[in-house]
């Protein structure tokens, strides 16, 4: 009974004798977990030498009055490579929900996109997007506002 005792007294004090686990170390500061956040802004400038076209109500399909224009626009934004890539913006006006506006809006743009593609233009050059309501070119409630606001702009990040 001895031996025993004598081994759980060794056993006791070789566990005592032992380092403790070291403590995890603190949490880091709660500003050490704040990342800079760096706000890139894409300028896009609407190209002056490329006219904008309307639309009528409801409608993405290119108007017989756009055709001329657009063949005009196709044929500079061929010619002047420095313009680079041209975003095809697409707008509507107020009327309508933000979710149908933005896809008449997309609706718009595309069909201005396959138009210049069909007249020669690098697809690679044009992309698409869609305003819908959120940048009216007059503001105003009336109809003599809103058919300035269906349209699609030409721009570029020069």
């Amino acid at each position: 009974m001895n031996a025993i005792a004598i081994a759980l007294v060794l056993g006791l004090v070789a566990m005592g004798c032992q380092t403790p686990p070291p403590e995890p170390p603190p949490p880091p500061a709660e500003e050490e977990f704040q990342e800079e956040v760096v706000v890139v802004e894409i300028v896009e400038e609407v190209v002056p030498e490329l006219r904008t076209i309307y639309f009528d109500f409801n409608k993405a399909d290119i108007r017989s009055d756009a055709r001329g224009v657009l063949k005009s626009n196709a044929e500079i934004i061929i010619a002047n490579r420095q313009l680079g890539a041209i975003a095809l913006q697409g707008n509507t006006d107020e009327r309508g929900s933000d979710e149908y506006n933005l896809a008449l809006g997309e609706r718009r743009a595309n069909s201005v996109k396959q138009y210049l593609v069909d007249l020669g233009v690098p697809t690679s050059r044009l992309r698409t997007v869609s305003f819908g309501e959120s940048k009216p070119a007059v503001m105003g409630h009336t109809e003599s506002a809103w058919r300035w606001n269906r349209r699609t702009d030409f721009a570029t990040s020069r």
